[in-house]
């Protein structure tokens, strides 16, 4: 019997997904990265220099920020800037779009300059962080191109090891499903974000059985599933920047 989801979709299908590069007119690098309702803008920008625990190393430095604006929810939040102060989930999700850039950067290659990365969310429908680390790695492209072209880096250097995309899976009604929008999200028994390498090698994985533990078969499956959509993720990337 063949599963519809709220929103129309297979169970193994991805909303819709759109890059829309060079969103920004100043920065090195920038996508408006949209999974569905969800929209994020990725900002890379490159800076020559390090941070000084780097200096003398020989190795640059790839970090990222993640916000999400006031209306991007259904009811306004209040800036943290503002308050004086990042939330947890604020600190946790700008280090893990920051671990997965540096996991496939090659620092040496890169020297001794820094990239950072800002991602806000626009609109959030669930997937929030899997969309900024989708975005991030096309903002990073762009951005590593662009200090090619000013002399900023040897042209020849091969600085991105592999492209790095992630989705979120989860299991509502005992069925596995790909990419959760926000009104699944919220309902799942099990919810679980996936970082993987274009090369299907996990960089990341975060999971959490909200109610009923989950058993390895149900594992293997969220697993499967996620890998196959950041593959597509990542055919998606590359169309993109060939464009």
């Amino acid at each position: 019997m063949s599963v519809t989801r709220i929103d129309g979709r297979t169970p193994n299908q991805l909303r819709p997904i759109t890059f829309t590069r060079s969103w920004l007119n100043n920065a090195e690098g920038s996508v408006l990265v949209e999974f569905g309702n969800t929209r994020v803008l990725c900002v890379a920008s490159f800076t020559p220099g390090v941070p000084r625990w780097l200096h003398g190393s020989g190795k640059g430095w790839v970090t990222s920020e993640y916000a999400m604006l006031p209306r991007a929810t259904h009811t306004r939040s209040d800036r943290e800037s503002v308050k004086g102060k990042l939330g947890g989930r604020t600190q946790e999700i700008s280090r893990l779009v920051g671990r997965s850039l540096r996991s496939i950067v090659d620092m040496q290659a890169l020297g001794e300059n820094t990239i950072v990365i800002d991602c806000d969310v626009l609109q959030a429908d669930g997937g929030t962080r899997t969309a900024a680390i989708t975005g991030a790695y096309v903002a990073l492209v762009d951005a590593i191109d662009w200090a090619k072209g000013k002399g900023l880096v040897a042209p020849h250097k091969t600085i991105l090891t592999q492209s790095v995309s992630a989705v979120s899976v989860g299991i509502i009604n005992g069925l596995p499903m790909l990419d959760l929008c926000y009104e699944e999200d919220v309902t799942a028994e099990t919810d679980m974000n996936i970082v993987c390498t274009g090369d299907g090698n996990f960089v990341e994985v975060q999971g959490t059985a909200e109610g009923k533990p989950f058993d390895r078969t149900l594992l293997n499956g969220l697993l499967d599933l996620g890998t196959a959509g950041t593959a597509q993720l990542a055919a998606l990337q590359a169309a993109a920047l060939g464009k």
